[in-house]
């Protein structure tokens, strides 16, 4: 009887983490996307662990609905070989968020510097191709920004002339603006500095987020684990 309460109070328990560990797996693939969305918007193209971290979060996400039905089947079956599935899963996925948090901290300005790089590089293309001028424009006018380090960077674009820069480096974005521009009027941050502060603080949020989730995720081992040692003393009984 002692046996039989204490499974029914563990298996509640567990219960009440898997429905916690369905909307943590919600939670990271929306981290995930957020994080890849951004990640698209500040024109990072080439292949890095950075870039590799939403993807990874992603996939965690998904992966984390299949390991929640192994434990829903070992739990409700009271099955000893699934709950013991079901742990080993749990503890591997915890494994890799706390490694997809140490890299999204690690490589935090490894994102910034990738970013100037293809910032730069864009740069070269704006007066040879309107969606990327459309993106640097979007880019400069929400970030209150102009050029990679400063509004001198536009004068060794290609096709621009020295006493001009595009209109979205603008305080006041007008058509014309910014030819014959003023200091005064342009804006004198660079867009490194300005989006670099975005992606760092959105790269530490994924981390966060996903130490988070393992924290919680470390709870549904413990109960995992005494419902596999209730499941053991009830076969040890019969």
């Amino acid at each position: 009887m002692a046996v039989e309460g204490g499974m029914r109070c563990v298996k509640f328990l567990l219960y009440v983490f898997l429905l916690a560990f369905c909307a943590c797996a919600i939670g990271l693939i929306a981290v995930g996307v957020a994080v890849q969305l951004v990640l698209n918007q500040t024109i990072i193209q080439e292949t890095t662990p950075v870039t590799l971290l939403p993807v990874v979060i992603i996939a965690v996400g998904v992966f984390l609905f299949l390991v929640a039905f192994v434990g829903c089947c070992g739990a409700c079956k009271e099955n000893y070989c699934l709950m013991v599935t079901f742990a080993i899963f749990l503890s591997l996925i915890v494994l890799v968020e706390v490694a997809v948090a140490i890299s999204g901290y690690v490589f935090k300005d490894k994102v910034v510097t990738e970013f100037e790089k293809d910032f730069r590089q864009e740069m070269k293309n704006y007066t040879k191709n309107n969606n990327t001028a459309a993106v640097l424009d979007e880019l400069q006018k929400r970030f209150n920004c102009c050029g990679a380090s400063n509004y001198t960077d536009w004068e060794n674009v290609p096709g621009m002339a020295k006493d001009r820069v595009p209109d979205s480096c603008c305080v006041n974005v007008t058509v014309g603006c910014g030819n014959d521009f003023k200091v005064d009027e342009i804006n004198p941050k660079g867009c490194v500095e300005s989006i670099g502060v975005f992606l760092r603080k959105n790269v530490l949020l994924a981390a966060a987020a996903a130490l988070g989730i393992a924290f919680v995720e470390v709870l549904g081992i413990v109960f995992a684990c005494c419902l596999v040692k209730s499941i053991r003393s009830g076969y040890e009984v019969m």
